[in-house]
């Protein structure tokens, strides 16, 4: 088992460095992506200089190896932004079955966050390399932070905060998922939403979303529609029970599916000492069209919550 809003150990003993990430299941076997703060903050920042991406796999989402990095920022070509000085943020992965390729996305920016764009990257393994293949503004629009989603019927979006975190962008990828169409829809306008995280249940899309107030906690909210691309209407705080209002201390970054049951994962961010920032993953219930997240002390695997 692991504890919920604390640091996570992989089956070394050493702590999980895959913040800000997601969790892909491919072939049996799931691999947890995130962004490696396996040091100490810049001095007198709350930053830590860029790594990479790290990749760890798992056959019950509990006990987890390290597959090392999946993106090193060491390895980057001259000219790209990925280096230490920079921001390489909110890892997520898909497996494009037509190409048989993982493609890898992520916030990628400027210390200053004014750059806002994005690194799209693939590879043929789940652990990589990846090879980055894009860093643009997508759509040429500002991209902070970010999520992907694949729709029932295998087309993939690229779901992005944007105008300086005001409004939220849910934009279309291509078949092979490495680049946008140039069709994208603007949702949640005016509400300054981040961290999304999406899942589909029962005819209908769900959202739930970080406030955007930096480093301090936050009522989640989320919101739901009909349809990906159509209206999405915020609803309510999805978490209940104890410092619900604070979303338990921590920040949502995916949602997936084991099954039949729907989890969401959370970063506890500690902004002065990052690389001891924990983790959680809680289930989600939804029901006659209402989501909800309760608290859990511990995380206890496949087929148990």
């Amino acid at each position: 088992m692991q504890k919920n809003g604390q640091i996570w150990y992989d089956d070394s003993g050493k702590p999980i460095q895959a913040h800000g990430g997601m969790i892909l299941e491919h072939e049996g076997t799931w691999y947890w992506y995130g962004e490696n703060k396996g040091q100490s903050n810049t001095p007198g920042l709350t930053r830590v200089d860029v790594i990479g991406i790290s990749v760890y796999s798992s056959k019950d989402l509990v006990n987890w190896h390290d597959e090392g990095l999946a993106l090193s920022a060491a390895d980057q070509l001259p000219g790209s932004l990925v280096k230490p000085e920079n921001v390489c943020e909110r890892p997520k992965v898909l497996y494009n079955a037509k190409t048989s390729t993982f493609v890898m996305w992520f916030h990628l920016d400027t210390p200053d966050y004014v750059y806002a764009g994005v690194g799209v990257a693939v590879s043929d393994t789940p652990i990589g390399p990846f090879k980055i293949i894009h860093e643009k503004q997508p759509n040429r629009q500002d991209s902070r932070d970010m999520t992907l989603f694949v729709d029932e019927d295998a087309s993939a979006y690229l779901v992005h905060s944007s105008n300086w975190n005001k409004t939220l962008n849910i934009a279309e990828l291509t078949g092979d998922y490495t680049d946008v169409t140039g069709f994208y829809q603007s949702v949640l306008i005016d509400q300054e939403r981040e961290a999304p995280a999406l899942i589909y249940e029962d005819g209908m899309y769900y959202m739930v979303t970080s406030g955007c107030t930096g480093w301090a906690y936050n009522s989640a909210l989320y919101a739901r529609s009909e349809f990906l691309l159509g209206k999405w209407k915020l609803i309510d705080n999805p978490c209940e029970g104890e410092r619900y209002r604070e979303t338990y201390g921590g920040q949502c970054t995916y949602m997936f599916r084991v099954k039949e049951q729907i989890y969401i994962m959370f970063d506890h961010w500690i902004p002065d000492n990052l690389q001891n920032s924990g983790y959680s993953i809680l289930p989600v219930t939804i029901r006659d069209g209402s989501l909800t997240i309760r608290w859990k002390e511990e995380f206890e695997g496949i087929g148990v919550n």
